[in-house]
């Protein structure tokens, strides 16, 4: 992975911004992680959606981050912050999914971190959300293993799969992590 195009790395992943060159990679990944997927969410899944993809980073309430092995560049998983809200909240959520085979080997939640500093320094964010679906066991350890506290549940509250589902709200800020953050 060219050193340009890395925004952060830790001992094992790096972090960078998703690129149309990704197309091909992304979209085998994401089909090779459908059941690991499913029903929690589902990623882009075809050149169209991808290209989509790209465009909505380019707004200015969305921020998205490709996870990469570092040692061969490959796409781990990737994570966004969306709903960017800046003035007095200083907040956004973040979205994220791993891909197979690298799921379950501590990638991602190395590159959350990165995510998550990268947000509180660079983007001067003061908070971060997870919203995870109540059964998934997988993405409430990693939004616990990267700091995150429970604050509450809210019923039918994105709608995935084709119908409005319950999540429970986790909550990170700059506070709980020592890192230091925007200006007051």
């Amino acid at each position: 992975m060219p050193e340009n195009d890395v925004i952060a790395a830790g001992a094992r992943t790096a972090i960078r911004t998703p690129r149309p060159a990704d197309e091909e990679e992304f979209l085998a990944r994401a089909r090779a992680s459908a059941d690991l997927h499913h029903p929690w969410l589902s990623p882009p899944a075809t050149p169209a959606d991808f290209r989509a993809y790209l465009e909505r980073l380019t707004e200015p309430q969305t921020e998205g981050f490709l996870v990469c092995e570092r040692e061969s560049g490959a796409l781990a998983g990737f994570v966004n912050i969306n709903a960017i809200v800046r003035r007095a909240f200083l907040s956004g959520a973040l979205g994220y999914a791993a891909f197979v085979p690298y799921a379950g080997r501590g990638l991602m939640s190395e590159g959350i971190g990165l995510v998550v500093r990268h947000a509180f320094t660079h983007l001067g964010l003061h908070r971060l959300e997870i919203n995870v679906q109540p059964g998934n066991a997988a993405s409430i350890a990693l939004a616990k293993r990267a700091g995150f506290r429970l604050e509450g549940f809210s019923p039918d509250y994105l709608f995935i799969g084709g119908a409005w589902r319950d999540h429970e709200r986790w909550a990170l800020t700059v506070e709980m992590t020592g890192i230091g953050g925007p200006p007051r």
